[in-house]
Protein backbone atom coordinates (compact mmCIF):
# COMPACT_ATOMS: atom_id res chain seq x y z
CA UNK A 1 0.00 0.00 0.00
CA UNK A 2 1.59 3.70 -0.87
CA UNK A 3 1.12 4.21 3.06
CA UNK A 4 2.93 1.70 3.94
CA UNK A 5 6.13 2.98 2.10
CA UNK A 6 5.68 6.33 3.56
CA UNK A 7 5.78 5.03 6.83
CA UNK A 8 3.67 7.54 8.73
CA UNK A 9 1.33 6.57 11.40
CA UNK A 10 -0.73 9.28 13.76
CA UNK A 11 -2.85 6.60 16.19
CA UNK A 12 -1.83 3.45 18.15
CA UNK A 13 -2.75 4.76 21.94
CA UNK A 14 -6.15 5.40 22.92
CA UNK A 15 -6.59 9.10 23.77
CA UNK A 16 -3.47 10.54 22.27
CA UNK A 17 -3.73 14.20 21.08
CA UNK A 18 -2.73 15.10 17.36
CA UNK A 19 -1.60 18.37 16.93
CA UNK A 20 -3.51 20.15 14.16
CA UNK A 21 -0.23 19.90 11.65
CA UNK A 22 -0.51 16.15 12.27
CA UNK A 23 -3.98 16.31 11.21
CA UNK A 24 -3.50 18.74 8.51
CA UNK A 25 -0.77 15.89 7.05
CA UNK A 26 -2.92 12.95 7.65
CA UNK A 27 -5.77 14.08 5.96
CA UNK A 28 -3.22 15.38 3.14
CA UNK A 29 -1.81 11.93 2.91
CA UNK A 30 -5.07 9.92 2.92
CA UNK A 31 -6.46 12.45 0.02
CA UNK A 32 -3.28 11.24 -1.91
CA UNK A 33 -3.31 7.39 -1.28
CA UNK A 34 -7.25 7.10 -2.10
CA UNK A 35 -5.89 9.02 -5.17
CA UNK A 36 -3.94 6.24 -6.05
CA UNK A 37 -6.24 3.85 -5.61
CA UNK A 38 -6.57 2.76 -1.89
CA UNK A 39 -9.59 2.56 0.03
CA UNK A 40 -10.47 5.16 2.33
CA UNK A 41 -11.19 3.39 5.46
CA UNK A 42 -8.05 1.13 5.26
CA UNK A 43 -5.70 3.91 4.41
CA UNK A 44 -7.51 5.15 7.88
CA UNK A 45 -6.70 2.29 9.58
CA UNK A 46 -2.68 2.04 7.82
CA UNK A 47 -2.33 5.52 9.32
CA UNK A 48 -3.60 4.62 12.73
CA UNK A 49 -7.18 6.56 13.42
CA UNK A 50 -10.92 5.11 12.43
CA UNK A 51 -12.78 6.62 9.56
CA UNK A 52 -15.06 8.50 11.66
CA UNK A 53 -12.01 10.49 13.05
CA UNK A 54 -10.82 11.61 10.07
CA UNK A 55 -14.81 12.41 8.61
CA UNK A 56 -14.82 14.62 11.89
CA UNK A 57 -11.26 16.18 10.93
CA UNK A 58 -12.87 17.02 7.31
CA UNK A 59 -16.12 18.69 9.35
CA UNK A 60 -15.95 22.91 9.28
CA UNK A 61 -17.87 22.07 12.60
CA UNK A 62 -14.84 20.73 14.08
CA UNK A 63 -12.18 22.45 15.52
CA UNK A 64 -8.44 22.85 14.46
CA UNK A 65 -7.40 21.93 17.40
CA UNK A 66 -7.66 19.35 20.39
CA UNK A 67 -9.75 20.68 22.91
CA UNK A 68 -9.45 18.88 25.85
CA UNK A 69 -5.78 20.50 27.04
CA UNK A 70 -7.79 23.71 27.02
CA UNK A 71 -11.31 22.72 28.16
CA UNK A 72 -12.19 23.66 31.51
CA UNK A 73 -13.29 20.49 33.64
CA UNK A 74 -16.18 20.33 36.22
CA UNK A 75 -14.97 19.62 39.97
CA UNK A 76 -15.97 16.64 41.43
CA UNK A 77 -18.93 16.80 43.64
CA UNK A 78 -17.71 14.67 45.92
CA UNK A 79 -14.45 16.70 46.43
CA UNK A 80 -13.43 17.97 49.71
CA UNK A 81 -13.52 21.83 49.95
CA UNK A 82 -10.89 23.66 51.46
CA UNK A 83 -12.19 24.27 54.32
CA UNK A 84 -12.87 21.02 55.14
CA UNK A 85 -9.12 19.84 53.98
CA UNK A 86 -7.88 22.50 56.47
CA UNK A 87 -10.17 21.27 59.25
CA UNK A 88 -8.55 17.68 58.36
CA UNK A 89 -4.81 18.79 58.54
CA UNK A 90 -5.62 20.96 62.05
CA UNK A 91 -7.37 18.31 63.57
CA UNK A 92 -4.61 15.05 62.84
CA UNK A 93 -1.64 17.75 63.88
CA UNK A 94 -3.21 17.81 67.28
CA UNK A 95 -0.73 16.34 69.93
CA UNK A 96 -3.40 13.97 70.62
CA UNK A 97 -3.47 12.95 66.91
CA UNK A 98 -0.03 13.29 65.62
CA UNK A 99 1.58 10.43 66.25
CA UNK A 100 -1.66 8.22 65.16
CA UNK A 101 -2.01 6.81 62.34
CA UNK A 102 -4.89 7.88 60.18
CA UNK A 103 -6.88 4.54 60.99
CA UNK A 104 -6.57 5.13 64.41
CA UNK A 105 -7.21 8.84 63.96
CA UNK A 106 -10.49 7.45 62.59
CA UNK A 107 -11.66 5.21 64.80
CA UNK A 108 -11.17 7.82 67.90
CA UNK A 109 -13.45 10.35 66.26
CA UNK A 110 -16.13 8.06 65.76
CA UNK A 111 -15.92 6.99 68.94
CA UNK A 112 -16.79 11.05 69.71
CA UNK A 113 -19.41 10.71 66.73
CA UNK A 114 -17.19 12.82 64.65
CA UNK A 115 -16.69 11.88 60.87
CA UNK A 116 -14.04 13.80 58.71
CA UNK A 117 -12.95 11.68 55.67
CA UNK A 118 -12.15 7.74 55.13
CA UNK A 119 -8.67 6.96 55.93
CA UNK A 120 -7.82 6.48 52.44
CA UNK A 121 -8.75 10.46 52.20
CA UNK A 122 -6.16 11.36 55.03
CA UNK A 123 -3.83 9.19 53.67
CA UNK A 124 -4.08 11.13 50.37
CA UNK A 125 -4.16 14.61 51.81
CA UNK A 126 -0.86 13.89 53.96
CA UNK A 127 1.00 12.25 51.45
CA UNK A 128 0.43 15.37 48.77
CA UNK A 129 1.06 18.22 51.85
CA UNK A 130 4.60 15.73 52.67
CA UNK A 131 3.27 14.99 56.25
CA UNK A 132 3.75 11.46 55.23
CA UNK A 133 6.85 9.94 56.71
CA UNK A 134 8.41 7.15 58.54
CA UNK A 135 8.71 6.46 61.97
CA UNK A 136 10.05 4.20 64.30
CA UNK A 137 13.46 2.31 64.69
CA UNK A 138 12.93 -0.06 61.88
CA UNK A 139 14.51 0.86 58.31
CA UNK A 140 12.48 2.28 55.71
CA UNK A 141 11.52 -0.41 53.17
CA UNK A 142 14.11 0.00 50.45
CA UNK A 143 13.59 -0.63 46.59
CA UNK A 144 16.48 -3.01 45.90
CA UNK A 145 17.40 -3.20 42.05
CA UNK A 146 17.60 -7.07 40.68
CA UNK A 147 20.73 -8.46 40.49
CA UNK A 148 21.44 -8.66 36.56
CA UNK A 149 24.71 -10.76 35.14
CA UNK A 150 25.23 -12.35 31.70
CA UNK A 151 27.96 -14.71 30.49
CA UNK A 152 29.45 -15.56 26.76
CA UNK A 153 31.40 -18.20 27.98
CA UNK A 154 31.99 -20.84 30.95
CA UNK A 155 33.09 -19.88 34.46
CA UNK A 156 32.20 -16.09 34.28
CA UNK A 157 29.12 -16.43 36.04
CA UNK A 158 28.43 -19.22 38.83
CA UNK A 159 25.12 -19.31 40.66
CA UNK A 160 25.09 -21.48 44.19
CA UNK A 161 22.18 -22.53 47.14
CA UNK A 162 21.90 -24.83 49.42
CA UNK A 163 18.99 -27.50 49.41
CA UNK A 164 18.09 -30.01 52.40
CA UNK A 165 18.03 -33.71 52.11
CA UNK A 166 15.83 -36.19 53.99
CA UNK A 167 17.60 -37.64 56.52
CA UNK A 168 17.16 -41.42 58.26
CA UNK A 169 14.79 -39.69 60.79
CA UNK A 170 11.99 -36.95 60.92
CA UNK A 171 13.39 -33.80 61.68
CA UNK A 172 17.03 -34.76 60.55
CA UNK A 173 18.46 -33.53 57.28
CA UNK A 174 21.56 -33.24 55.32
CA UNK A 175 22.40 -30.39 53.05
CA UNK A 176 23.57 -30.09 49.74
CA UNK A 177 25.65 -27.39 48.62
CA UNK A 178 25.81 -26.57 44.94
CA UNK A 179 27.10 -24.46 42.18
CA UNK A 180 26.09 -23.88 38.60
CA UNK A 181 27.76 -22.78 35.76
CA UNK A 182 24.97 -19.77 34.23
CA UNK A 183 26.46 -20.41 30.21
CA UNK A 184 26.71 -23.99 30.40
CA UNK A 185 24.54 -25.39 33.40
CA UNK A 186 27.46 -27.70 34.78
CA UNK A 187 27.46 -28.29 37.95
CA UNK A 188 31.09 -27.20 38.87
CA UNK A 189 31.08 -27.80 42.44
CA UNK A 190 29.21 -30.17 45.56
CA UNK A 191 28.83 -31.29 48.63
CA UNK A 192 26.94 -32.60 51.61
CA UNK A 193 27.31 -31.36 54.83
CA UNK A 194 24.83 -31.68 57.91
CA UNK A 195 24.64 -28.18 58.71
CA UNK A 196 24.59 -25.25 57.04
CA UNK A 197 27.72 -22.93 57.24
CA UNK A 198 29.63 -20.31 55.54
CA UNK A 199 32.61 -22.02 56.19
CA UNK A 200 31.31 -24.92 54.46
CA UNK A 201 30.41 -22.82 51.82
CA UNK A 202 33.50 -21.34 51.44
CA UNK A 203 35.65 -24.74 51.23
CA UNK A 204 33.21 -25.35 48.19
CA UNK A 205 34.35 -22.48 46.68
CA UNK A 206 37.54 -22.85 47.02
CA UNK A 207 37.27 -26.60 45.43
CA UNK A 208 35.26 -25.26 42.49
CA UNK A 209 38.20 -23.19 41.48
CA UNK A 210 40.98 -25.41 41.94
CA UNK A 211 38.69 -27.74 39.77
CA UNK A 212 38.10 -25.08 37.25
CA UNK A 213 41.71 -23.66 37.24
CA UNK A 214 39.84 -20.10 37.63
CA UNK A 215 43.34 -18.85 39.25
CA UNK A 216 44.98 -20.01 35.97
CA UNK A 217 42.61 -18.16 33.83
CA UNK A 218 42.54 -15.12 35.57
CA UNK A 219 39.14 -14.37 34.32
CA UNK A 220 36.51 -12.12 36.52
CA UNK A 221 33.99 -14.49 37.88
CA UNK A 222 30.52 -13.89 39.96
CA UNK A 223 28.99 -15.80 42.39
CA UNK A 224 25.07 -15.12 42.62
CA UNK A 225 23.25 -16.93 45.44
CA UNK A 226 20.21 -15.40 47.13
CA UNK A 227 20.28 -14.07 51.16
CA UNK A 228 20.46 -16.89 53.38
CA UNK A 229 22.98 -16.45 56.21
CA UNK A 230 25.82 -19.12 54.90
CA UNK A 231 25.59 -16.79 51.71
CA UNK A 232 26.42 -13.55 53.41
CA UNK A 233 28.85 -14.95 56.33
CA UNK A 234 32.03 -13.45 56.91
CA UNK A 235 33.95 -16.47 56.32
CA UNK A 236 32.42 -16.90 52.60
CA UNK A 237 33.04 -13.34 52.07
CA UNK A 238 36.31 -13.28 52.54
CA UNK A 239 37.61 -15.73 50.71
CA UNK A 240 35.88 -14.62 47.90
CA UNK A 241 37.57 -11.11 48.32
CA UNK A 242 40.94 -13.16 48.32
CA UNK A 243 39.78 -15.18 45.22
CA UNK A 244 38.89 -11.84 43.50
CA UNK A 245 35.60 -13.59 43.09
CA UNK A 246 32.38 -10.82 42.80
CA UNK A 247 29.71 -11.52 45.30
CA UNK A 248 26.05 -11.16 44.42
CA UNK A 249 22.59 -11.85 46.02
CA UNK A 250 18.86 -12.09 44.97
CA UNK A 251 17.01 -9.45 46.78
CA UNK A 252 15.41 -9.45 49.67
CA UNK A 253 12.37 -12.32 49.92
CA UNK A 254 12.62 -12.83 45.95
CA UNK A 255 12.23 -16.60 45.77
CA UNK A 256 12.80 -16.49 41.25
CA UNK A 257 16.07 -14.17 41.62
CA UNK A 258 18.46 -17.72 41.57
CA UNK A 259 16.27 -19.25 39.04
CA UNK A 260 18.72 -21.86 37.39
CA UNK A 261 19.68 -23.01 41.38
CA UNK A 262 16.31 -23.79 41.89
CA UNK A 263 15.58 -25.66 38.67
CA UNK A 264 18.17 -28.21 39.17
CA UNK A 265 17.46 -29.26 42.62
CA UNK A 266 14.02 -29.97 41.14
CA UNK A 267 15.60 -31.97 38.51
CA UNK A 268 17.71 -33.47 41.37
CA UNK A 269 14.78 -34.40 43.61
CA UNK A 270 12.10 -35.48 40.98
CA UNK A 271 14.82 -38.14 39.17
CA UNK A 272 13.70 -41.31 39.02
CA UNK A 273 15.18 -43.12 41.91
CA UNK A 274 15.72 -40.43 44.34
CA UNK A 275 14.72 -41.86 47.94
CA UNK A 276 11.89 -39.94 48.94
CA UNK A 277 12.31 -41.34 52.18
CA UNK A 278 15.06 -40.46 53.05
CA UNK A 279 18.80 -41.18 53.13
CA UNK A 280 20.18 -43.47 56.03
CA UNK A 281 23.82 -41.77 56.04
CA UNK A 282 26.08 -38.90 55.16
CA UNK A 283 27.46 -41.25 53.04
CA UNK A 284 24.56 -42.96 50.85
CA UNK A 285 23.55 -39.18 50.06
CA UNK A 286 26.87 -38.44 48.93
CA UNK A 287 26.91 -41.67 46.69
CA UNK A 288 23.62 -40.75 45.23
CA UNK A 289 24.36 -37.62 44.70
CA UNK A 290 27.83 -38.32 42.65
CA UNK A 291 25.90 -40.78 40.21
CA UNK A 292 23.16 -37.96 39.58
CA UNK A 293 25.91 -35.34 39.09
CA UNK A 294 28.16 -37.39 36.65
CA UNK A 295 24.72 -38.44 34.45
CA UNK A 296 23.71 -34.20 34.70
CA UNK A 297 26.96 -33.84 33.50
CA UNK A 298 27.78 -35.65 30.86
CA UNK A 299 24.53 -37.73 30.18
CA UNK A 300 21.47 -35.27 30.58
CA UNK A 301 20.68 -33.53 27.45
CA UNK A 302 19.39 -30.37 28.32
CA UNK A 303 16.58 -28.75 27.03
CA UNK A 304 17.73 -25.05 27.86
CA UNK A 305 20.88 -25.68 25.41
CA UNK A 306 19.51 -27.42 22.84
CA UNK A 307 19.81 -31.00 24.37
CA UNK A 308 23.60 -30.51 24.48
CA UNK A 309 25.16 -32.03 27.63
CA UNK A 310 26.16 -29.61 30.11
CA UNK A 311 29.96 -30.76 29.38
CA UNK A 312 29.77 -30.42 25.71
CA UNK A 313 28.51 -26.51 26.15
CA UNK A 314 31.38 -25.95 29.39
CA UNK A 315 33.71 -27.44 26.71
CA UNK A 316 33.41 -25.71 23.72
CA UNK A 317 31.71 -28.35 21.85
CA UNK A 318 28.66 -27.56 21.33
CA UNK A 319 29.21 -25.59 17.90
CA UNK A 320 30.67 -28.41 16.40
CA UNK A 321 28.02 -30.74 17.48
CA UNK A 322 25.17 -28.35 16.35
CA UNK A 323 26.63 -28.06 13.04
CA UNK A 324 26.54 -31.60 12.31
CA UNK A 325 22.77 -31.58 13.49
CA UNK A 326 22.23 -28.73 11.33
CA UNK A 327 24.00 -30.73 8.83
CA UNK A 328 21.88 -33.76 9.45
CA UNK A 329 17.85 -31.43 8.86
CA UNK A 330 19.65 -30.34 5.73
CA UNK A 331 20.47 -33.64 3.77
CA UNK A 332 17.01 -34.57 4.91
CA UNK A 333 15.15 -31.63 3.71
CA UNK A 334 16.99 -32.07 0.54
CA UNK A 335 16.08 -36.00 0.37
CA UNK A 336 12.18 -34.86 0.87
CA UNK A 337 11.83 -31.40 0.06
CA UNK A 338 7.73 -32.20 0.15
CA UNK A 339 7.79 -33.29 3.58
CA UNK A 340 9.43 -29.95 4.82
CA UNK A 341 6.65 -26.67 4.85
CA UNK A 342 9.13 -24.46 6.67
CA UNK A 343 12.73 -24.09 7.54
CA UNK A 344 15.03 -27.13 9.36
CA UNK A 345 14.84 -26.77 13.06
CA UNK A 346 16.69 -24.14 14.84
CA UNK A 347 19.67 -26.04 16.60
CA UNK A 348 21.23 -21.96 17.08
CA UNK A 349 22.42 -21.88 20.68
CA UNK A 350 22.45 -18.19 22.38
CA UNK A 351 25.91 -17.33 22.82
CA UNK A 352 24.38 -14.94 26.01
CA UNK A 353 23.21 -16.13 28.45
CA UNK A 354 21.38 -13.80 31.23
CA UNK A 355 20.35 -14.06 34.89
CA UNK A 356 17.45 -12.17 35.84
CA UNK A 357 17.79 -10.09 32.32
CA UNK A 358 16.48 -6.68 32.88
CA UNK A 359 13.67 -5.48 29.93
CA UNK A 360 16.42 -3.05 28.15
CA UNK A 361 19.14 -5.51 28.24
CA UNK A 362 16.60 -8.11 26.64
CA UNK A 363 15.81 -5.34 23.76
CA UNK A 364 19.75 -4.59 23.41
CA UNK A 365 19.83 -8.95 22.75
CA UNK A 366 17.51 -8.65 20.41
CA UNK A 367 18.55 -5.55 18.11
CA UNK A 368 22.25 -7.52 18.09
CA UNK A 369 20.39 -10.66 17.10
CA UNK A 370 18.55 -8.97 13.82
CA UNK A 371 21.82 -7.18 13.00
Amino acid sequence: MYLEKRQVRFGGRRGRLISATDRKKAISLIREAVDNGARQEKACEEIGISLRTLQRWRSDSSPNEDQRPISKKKAPKNRLTKKEREEILKVVNQPEYKNLSPNEIVSLLADKGIYLASESTIYRILREEKQLKHRGNTKKPQNRPISTHYATGPNQVWMWDITYLKGPIKGMYYYLYLILDLFSRKVVGWEIWSEQSAQHASELVKRAVLAENILLHKKPLVLHSDNGSPMKGATLLETLYQLGITPSNSRPRVSNDNPYAESIFKTFKYCPGYPDKGFETIKQARTWTLQFINWYNYEHLHSGIKYLTPHQRHSGLSNKILKKRIKVYEQAQLKHPERWSRNIRNWSVENIVWLNPEKSSILEKEETKSS
